[in-house]
């Protein structure tokens, strides 16, 4: 049988964001059940990782870790695992850590405020993934001072995506799209009749009213792609704007570049990535390029009024 004329697409919400997935295949029965079956992945996900659910596994360690070594199920053990690894590795431009920071900017819950510098320097001290403590033998998790608290929400819908990915694998997809909020995206193998998925990313508007215009198309084969960027939740005062992605080393937020993105193998590690080089702007390229040559990025920054883009692996422009 010849695959499908038209892919099948489905979409879902979960993770305050619209997830959508294209299939392609000469099964649409197969395809649909795959899907559902993915889509119903991540809403598990989002079950255990939300910060906002009072039942989750994460709010539960916000809630009692500093009283008592809190368990934790495997999966959720692996990821901070994996994300306490991050931060090591990005010297602190990735940190988990980062939500009492969020908090004093007012960037949970609430529209966004300058906090005073005694409210800055407490949270600061309260962040920090060397205030967790991860038991592997118990898949334990401790912190070490009172106010420390878990927020994954900077690698939640990549982790979800990537997981969503092998459940369409190993239901027998070979060709696929699945991306959250158009943020965090996993391509599974090609269209038909194609190398790879182009998926294409906006350059940065040089002001508001601006039309938008492309700042490159990237192939995606079997490999996953994040892009972070500074607009969205924002605050204005007199004179500044100070936007929502708060880089953990200084405890203010970045403006060291407008627009990141990374394509590597893992979408949890693409989504990290992503949000580590949107605090790190153009100079982190070759940094990120160091850390996972398998990698591909690009950085988008505004400097004298004007906005630059450059690359690593990645063409700019369409291709």
């Amino acid at each position: 049988m010849s695959p499908l004329a038209q892919p099948l697409t489905l979409a879902r919400q979960a993770m305050a964001t619209r997830f959508e997935i294209v299939l392609h295949g000469d099964n649409p029965v197969l395809l649909r059940a795959a899907g559902e079956e993915a889509f119903d992945e991540i809403e598990r996900i989002e079950a255990r990782l939300s910060l906002y659910r009072p039942t989750s596994e994460i709010a539960h360690v916000n809630a009692r870790a500093v009283r008592e070594a809190v368990r934790v199920s495997p999966a959720t053990f692996r990821l901070l695992e994996q994300a306490a690894r991050l931060s090591v590795e990005t010297e602190g431009a990735f940190d988990i850590t980062v939500g009492p920071l969020m908090r004093c900017w007012g960037f949970v819950g609430g529209a966004g405020q300058v906090p005073t510098p005694e409210a800055l320097a407490e949270a600061r001290e309260r962040t920090g993934m060397r205030h967790v403590e991860l038991d592997a033998a118990g898949f334990t998790v401790r912190f070490a001072r009172q106010g420390v608290m878990l927020d994954l929400g900077a690698i939640g819908k990549g982790y979800a995506v990537g997981v969503a990915a092998e459940v369409l694998r190993e239901a027998g997809v070979t060709s696929g799209l699945i991306h959250g909020g158009t943020s965090s995206i996993f391509a599974i193998g090609c269209p038909p009749e194609a190398e790879a998925w182009k998926v294409a990313i906006e350059r940065p508007p040089e002001t508001p009213e601006a039309s938008p215009t492309l700042l490159a198309v990237v192939p995606l084969r079997d490999e996953a792609l994040s892009v972070s960027a500074v607009w969205g939740k924002s605050f204005q005062t007199a004179d500044k704007s100070y936007g929502h992605v708060i880089d953990p080393r200084t405890g203010q937020p970045t403006d060291s570049a407008l627009l990141a993105a990374v394509a590597a193998p893992d979408a949890t590690e693409t989504d990290a990535l992503s949000t580590a080089l949107l605090t790190l702007g153009g100079q982190g390229l070759d940094f990120i390029a160091r850390l996972r040559p398998e990698s591909r990025s690009l950085a988008a920054w505004k400097d004298g009024g004007e906005i630059h883009c450059d690359a690593r692996g990645m063409e700019l422009g369409a291709r």
